[in-house]
């Protein structure tokens, strides 16, 4: 397949494909003047790099996993991953419970609510704590 047929496949611009083909992500086949075919092998690879982005690796991260058989390697860029990945979800749920709690709030203004007030205390992390005696100064 020609580039343009892969990147009307997946819907990316040639300049995507080309730039993972200078970073090494991708090897298409070259033919006639130096174009680009794309094989099956060149189809998967183009299906992998885009889960791997979708999971939030990023270009440099793929290409290491690609480019190594070092499992162990593969694994720590992963668990690296996974990590972060956790760690972003934690603060998502974090920040849609402080949400639902105002949209929960029978206050007028809910930044006046007792309970939503304890829950954003309660994110302040400790070194940044006031003590009660001097938060209102």
């Amino acid at each position: 397949m020609s580039i343009g047929e892969i990147s009307d496949r997946f819907g990316l611009a040639t300049h995507v494909l080309r730039h993972w083909e200078s970073m090494g992500l991708l090897t298409p086949a070259r033919v006639e003047g130096d174009r680009c075919r794309y094989g099956a092998d060149d189809v998967v690879r183009v299906v992998i790099i885009l889960q791997a982005k979708e999971a939030g690796l990023s270009l440099d991260e793929i290409r290491e996993m690609l480019h190594t058989s070092n499992a162990k390697v593969q694994r720590g860029i992963l668990l690296h991953r996974r990590n972060e990945t956790a760690k972003r979800i934690a603060e998502a749920q974090a920040a849609l419970e402080l949400i639902d709690c105002a949209l929960g709030c029978d206050h007028e203004d809910f930044a006046s609510c007792a309970d939503f007030q304890e829950m954003v205390w309660d994110r302040i992390p400790a070194p940044l704590r006031l003590s009660p005696a001097t938060a209102g100064k």
